[in-house]
């Protein structure tokens, strides 16, 4: 990695302000509470307003810290009682009680009750204390819930803080925090400012200030993803590219990096000044390897307490789900890794979850599309073996109920319960008709990235394997967790050490010191100039070398997305030009597209076609755009003359977003604090939100333009990957992707033609190697006027 950049100072772009945040951050006039004076966090203060948000309030946060407490003190009292505390030869019967009839006769058979197998206090603390073993694990056990009580009760001061903080300076009162989005928050937050001056070194707030201090650190670990800098692929015999990024290695990365003692960060807000000099990046190197490998032993010595805990946790939670509920685990999640790849600049977990929870749908009905022939006659014999013994046993017992008195019968019916549950779940509907190719472009209007080599290559196992490295089995999930107390310390000692130049230099390089914020990382400034891909339409407008640029587009979307969710935002000259000129590029094809009103008229047929469940906005909105190009090409829908060729979905995409913007002759940026949370000032009508009348009624203002947004960033994220230039074919050479290149597009023309679909079987499975998901393509979500 080249590494001889230079740490950077940049001035607001729309005022000066004086430096020295380190000294005082946040001051609150004599208007509000003597408590809120010289705040000096403003990362904390600010994350605590968010999470107090989104977590519903005081009550809510107390109830579940309580709870989180008690929960851990009766998973390690309840497993020291199974352990120590019962007889388990007299629960299992295994040797009879020593009650006795009087005159000596034979030992009483009767019926076992739990008190029999219990053992007296004094017997079971007298095995507890037998044991050094579990002795040491109680103590350490104590030791860390005490850390968490003491924890847990600052945090309540704290948030009690947080709670006078919206009821009298936010005039938002506790019973009523649910009706207001975390848009009009921060809407009020602004306000205040204007008229309070909480930050003493800036006269205005911006909604990219309040995001930079919550999300300061997410977004250096999002770049250092996107920058394939993190160590978490690897290409292991048999199993061959595997992503590895749990829990457990994330806090770890987290506490080197970012908060730990020896981090790279002195505070919360500022780089150590050695990080921000080129010579000393080597010495600064080796300590932080040095730091990586200590932490890894830390990580092996506590390795068979974590690994304990992992145990049991996981038993308790998902135990009686998987009885319950055995194709549970065959459910899918978004990977830990996912959830990062797929995350722009500058979005919130609330804003990530959401769009996300958009694409689970169609993203499951995807991989639900790939079936393997072999496994599947396999399971239909094994689901008739099982089924027929299960059978027998269910008859046998509805006949004569003393059958379930037989030792290990009800076990042998439990078991043979999820044999057939599981042999079902790979078994496919006869009756699907699988659409790869429209299925696949669903998930990308809702996840806004995907490789290039995916285009026209959705019906291929490879695209379907690294789909489920960012679309996770939960059984998988669950193996990792339990896996990385064990495989975390090894990372941490034999793979992260090697790259602890690179993230040196990742640091100093791509962090700029931002007045009245700190230290941010640079790609979240949204700068197209510094930061664009050439490839993503910021050709002529970005300076950046290739080791500049973030991958993907990450810029141009995560701008894109972050415009539309808070159109107030006034984006620097270099971004506000980028975004006009996207604005007259879709303009212009959808000139050459038909009107919205007639695409959207054909939003039923698409929806069907693409066998989805319902047909309202934004989700029948999409249909409409992604179904164009097949209907057109099926003859299903005429082909207007007076276009020189059928509509693409580029054009299709271009049609309806220049509809939504349409209304707009400019781009007003109301300021008034009588309306706050408002996303824009676009008028409520039926065309440019393209909703029913009955959807319009039944959402709230602010609800209804999240979806509106929702569409337009999905809209977005398709129109800048059909328009994108062609690239080379798929990917040949296996292993990890090099930096910068993780894919390769195919041509344009692939994009364009409409993809069959096939009825009862998966589509045909075309060789070829693959490699990991790296070239994710952006798609935020919509800004007004775009």
């Amino acid at each position: 990695m080249a590494a001889q950049g230079e740490y950077r100072r940049l001035e607001d772009f729309e005022e000066d302000s004086p430096p020295g945040e380190e000294e005082l951050l946040v001051h609150v006039t004599e208007g509000l509470q003597d408590s809120w004076h010289h705040i000096k966090n403003l990362d904390n203060f600010f994350t605590k307003i968010y999470h107090f948000h989104q977590k519903n309030g005081f009550a809510c946060m107390m109830l579940s810290d309580i709870f989180e407490l008690v929960q851990f003190l009766f998973v390690v009292t309840f497993t020291t009682f199974l352990l120590c505390c019962v007889e388990y030869d007299v629960l299992f019967a295994n040797r009879p009680l020593n009650h006795s009839h009087a005159g000596g006769a034979a030992p009483d058979r009767s019926k076992v009750t739990l008190p029999d197998a219990v053992l007296p206090a004094p017997q079971c603390a007298q095995r507890i204390r037998a044991s050094g073993w579990i002795i040491f694990l109680l103590v350490m056990a104590a030791v860390f819930w005490l850390y968490r009580l003491v924890k847990v009760l600052c945090s309540l001061l704290s948030y009690w803080e947080i709670r006078t903080f919206y009821i009298k300076a936010l005039n938002i009162p506790s019973e009523g925090l649910c009706n207001y989005s975390w848009q009009e928050v921060q809407a009020r937050l602004i306000s205040l400012q204007r008229r309070q001056q909480m930050c003493v070194h800036k006269k205005e707030l911006t909604e990219l200030d309040i995001y930079h201090r919550i999300l300061r650190f997410k977004n250096y670990t999002v770049a250092m993803v996107n920058k394939s800098l993190l160590p978490v692929r690897f290409h292991l015999p048999l199993l061959g590219p595997v992503v590895f990024l749990t829990q457990g290695l994330k806090y770890n990365l987290e506490l080197l990096l970012f908060w730990g003692p020896g981090s790279l960060f002195q505070n919360k807000w500022s780089l150590r000044p050695q990080c921000k000099r080129v010579g000393a990046r080597r010495e600064l190197a080796r300590r932080l390897a040095r730091a990586m490998v200590l932490l890894g032993l830390a990580n092996l010595l506590l390795c068979p307490c974590v690994l304990v805990w992992q145990l049991l946790y996981a038993f308790f939670s998902y135990a009686e789900v998987i009885k319950r509920e055995p194709g549970s685990l065959g459910a899918r999640r978004w990977s830990l890794y996912g959830r990062h790849y797929l995350r722009h600049f500058n979005e919130l977990n609330h804003e990530l979850q959401a769009r996300l929870s958009r694409g689970y749908k169609p993203a499951t009905k995807y991989m639900n599309s790939f079936t393997s022939p072999l496994l599947t006659v396999l399971a239909k014999n094994v689901g008739f073996f099982a089924g027929s013994i299960l059978a027998v046993l269910i008859v046998l017992t509805v006949y004569d109920e003393d059958v379930l008195t037989v030792q290990h019968i009800l076990t042998a019916i439990t078991l043979l319960g999820l044999v057939v549950t599981l042999a079902r779940s790979f078994i496919p509907d006869e009756h699907t008709v699988w659409c790869p190719e429209q299925l696949l472009q669903r998930v990308l209007a809702h996840v806004h990235y995907m490789p290039d080599h995916w285009q026209g290559n959705a019906s291929r196992s490879e695209t379907r394997s690294e789909m489920a490295q960012l679309f996770q089995y939960k059984a998988v999930f669950i193996l990792e967790e339990l896996l990385s107390p064990i495989l975390t310390p090894l990372i941490l000692i034999f793979a992260l050490p090697a790259r602890a130049l690179d993230i040196v230099d990742f640091f100093r390089n791509f962090t700029v010191e931002v007045v009245g914020v700190g230290d941010i990382c640079s790609f979240a400034q949204l700068d197209v100039r510094n930061h664009g891909n050439p490839q993503w339409l910021s050709a002529g407008q970005t300076e950046a070398s290739v080791y500049q640029q973030a991958e993907n587009g990450k810029t141009e979307l995560s701008l894109m997305h972050f415009a539309i969710t808070n159109p107030r935002w006034q984006p620097p000259p270099p971004s506000e030009l980028f975004l006009s000129q996207l604005k007259e590029k879709v303009q212009q094809d959808a000139a050459a597209a038909p009107p919205a009103q007639r695409i959207l008229a054909e939003g039923p047929l698409g929806a069907s076609l693409l066998s989805d469940d319902s047909a309202v906005a934004p989700d029948g909105l999409l249909a409409s755009v992604l179904a164009r190009p097949i209907l057109s090409a099926s003859g299903l829908v005429s082909w207007d003359r007076r276009f020189a060729q059928p509509c693409s979905t580029a054009s299709a995409a271009a049609s309806v977003l220049a509809s939504l913007a349409s209304p707009l002759p400019g781009r007003t940026r109301g300021t008034s604090a009588e309306s706050p949370g408002c996303h824009s000032d676009r008028p409520l009508t039926e065309e440019s939100l393209l909703l029913s009348e009955s959807r319009l009624r039944s959402l709230s203002r602010s609800a209804l333009l999240s979806e509106v947004a929702s569409a337009e960033m999905s809209l977005h994220a398709i129109y800048l990957h059909e328009v994108r230039p062609p690239a080379s074919p798929w990917p040949r050479a296996p292993g990890s992707p090099a930096r910068g290149t993780p894919g390769t597009r195919v041509p344009s023309r692939a994009r364009l033609r409409p993809s069959g679909c096939s009825a009862h079987h998966p589509p045909r499975v075309l060789p070829g190697p693959g490699t990991g998901p790296q070239s994710l393509v952006p798609g935020p979500q919509s800004r007004a006027g775009l």
